[in-house]
């Protein structure tokens, strides 16, 4: 079942939790909305549902609207952070609970709630833990029993809000690669809230990025992270250094680097802001005739497959630099060491002036 999404306000007294929100998730497609805290995107998935009611806007579910309609007739299933698990059930009673309490005329038989309880917990990989209490378990059987629970009235579309939220991070890394796999499986439509950036890029087939009531940029894991639409979606995801620049000339400038302006990008002497990730930038011992910056090495992190630097730029401030740890043992670093530092390419660094911090320009200007 698709959802369309068109135009969708919701305010909550003065504060505006939605503000004219469009969008398409096609049928099938797992979809991530990710977004700082007060984003609005637990606001949007409690629309889709039916907890809660636009204040503008329409909701069309695969082509109906289904604006006016109750939760329960939305054929939407919903898993909560805190699993929202009823204590005094089993296992297995928890995952029947929808089937049970279906009007009459709809309900499965006793039969048929049993073996759709076996199929789904056969599904989640707890066939063994039927007859358990929810104390029993672990915060993951317990994410998954939710999970069963919501799969087990057949819905149309599946909601998860921040499901792995509460789990340690060994857990939740587990449970990512499991949701993939079940979602190829199932091929049910699929949107689940998050606020991890790794969450959403790993297991998303599409990544809604929101701020402020607002969809910053649509697209796949891949596009939103290397083709930011906006300086908040390039500064949400992953790493990023902000650098001052100084604007003169039709340069920017940064220690002897310079760096021309884009052509027809007027640009007043002063300075600005270049946004740019650690793995774009390289460092050596020496100039080497090159254009560079220099930098204080402050701290040294090799543990893992990338090194990370942490600098101080020799106008203050911190600057963060991944290396291979081939690159890293070449040039035997070490901490208080001033070492050189350049972009490995053109179109390494993001422009941003300073007063445009929290807005999208109208374009993206790499230098």
């Amino acid at each position: 079942m698709s959802i369309q999404i068109d135009r969708l306000t919701k305010r909550f007294g003065s504060f505006t939790a939605l503000n004219e929100v469009s969008l398409t998730i096609p049928t099938g497609q797992l979809a991530a909305v990710l977004g700082p805290s007060g984003s609005g995107k637990t606001t949007l998935l409690r629309i889709i549902a039916g907890l809660e009611m636009p204040d503008e806007g329409q909701l069309f579910l695969h082509g109906v609207d289904a604006t006016p309609l109750s939760a329960r007739d939305r054929q939407v299933g919903f898993v909560f952070q805190h699993y929202a698990l009823f204590r005094h059930m089993t296992v297995f009673e928890n995952v029947a609970f929808g089937l049970r309490v279906q009007p009459r005329r709809s309900r499965p038989s006793e039969e048929e709630i049993r073996g759709r309880v076996k199929e789904l917990l056969r599904l989640v990989e707890l066939e063994d833990y039927a007859s358990r209490m929810p104390s029993q378990l672990s915060g993951g059987q317990r994410q998954r029993v939710a999970l069963a629970r919501a799969l087990a009235v057949r819905p149309k579309v599946l909601l998860l809000d921040e499901p792995f939220g509460a789990l340690d991070a060994r857990v939740r890394r587990d449970l990512r690669a499991w949701l993939r796999r079940l979602h190829e499986e199932l091929k049910i439509t699929s949107v689940f809230v998050t606020h991890d950036q790794e969450e959403a890029l790993e297991v998303a087939d599409q990544v809604v990025v929101m701020n402020a009531g607002r969809v910053e940029q649509v697209g796949t894991p891949e596009e939103v992270y290397h083709k930011p639409a906006t300086p908040f979606v390039y500064q949400f995801l992953g790493s990023v250094n902000r650098l001052r620049l100084r604007v003169r000339g039709g340069y920017a400038h940064l220690g002897t680097l310079a760096l021309p302006l884009p052509n027809g990008l007027a640009r007043e002497e002063g300075t600005a802001i270049a946004l740019t990730r650690p793995h774009l930038l390289d460092v050596s011992r020496e100039a080497n005739g090159e254009g560079h910056f220099r930098a204080r090495v402050r701290h040294v992190n090799a543990a893992g497959p990338l090194v990370k630097l942490d600098l101080v730029a020799e106008w203050g401030d911190p600057v963060h630099v991944e290396l291979p740890r081939e690159r890293y043992h070449e040039l035997a670093l070490a901490p208080e060491m001033v070492v050189c530092v350049r972009p490995k390419e053109p179109g390494a660094l993001l422009l941003q002036p300073p007063d445009e911090e929290h807005n999208a320009p109208a374009e993206m200007y790499y230098i």
